[in-house]
């Protein structure tokens, strides 16, 4: 479980073709690996990808063949969003998140207003009903509020912060990004299911 709040920008260092799956060795960019144990869990660009080697400044995983066909951003040299699995003391700063992606997103236009910028994504039509307007989403493991939802496309409003602690910096028109709808909305359209059928007995 991940929180959404980024805590270091990495690098895959190596990336090696495994047939259909890959392992990659990740830089941590400064992330402090001395609580990490092999097993342990580390979101990528909001991937959940568990540690299977460690080193000092870096980590090695496993990617299977569903995962890389499912996410982006697991191109050799490319810049990676890093969270260390939530503890359960730690604060929740973000929201929940489980490193599940649920589907690729389209970068429509990225655009500074003000201080800020403005980030509007075309989501999967299969993803719409569950993106709302002052809601959580994921995009490359970081944690944004929506602001405006248009059928599958969304707006956000990044601050200078995010920007600056993110990858999401690099992103233009046309960029693909992963997406984690709020989970709490997939629970309570999988009890509404049950709750229909329920009432229709």
């Amino acid at each position: 479980m991940f929180t959404g709040i980024i805590q270091s920008i990495g690098r895959i260092h190596e990336y090696e073709a495994r047939g259909a799956d890959a392992r990659m060795v990740i830089l941590g960019g400064g992330l402090d690996f001395s609580d990490v144990a092999i097993g342990d869990s580390i979101a990528v660009n909001g991937v959940c990808l568990t540690a299977v080697a460690l080193a000092p400044d870096s980590f090695t995983v496993d990617v299977s063949a569903e995962t890389l066909r499912c996410t982006e951003g697991f191109a050799p040299g490319a810049e990676v969003n890093l969270e260390k699995a939530l503890r359960l003391a730690d604060r929740l700063g973000g929201h929940l998140v489980s490193g599940h992606v649920d589907g690729v997103g389209t970068v429509y236009s990225f655009a500074p207003v003000g201080e800020s910028h403005q980030l509007e994504i075309d989501a999967p039509g299969e993803l719409a009903r569950y993106i709302i307007r002052k809601g959580s989403i994921t995009v490359n493991g970081v944690s944004l509020t929506v602001n405006a939802v248009d059928a599958a496309r969304f707006a956000l409003n990044l601050i200078p912060h995010t920007l600056e602690m993110t990858t999401l910096k690099h992103l233009q028109a046309g960029s693909r990004v992963n997406l984690e709808v709020d989970m709490i909305a997939r629970y309570v359209e999988r009890m509404m299911q049950f709750t229909h059928t329920t009432d229709q007995d």
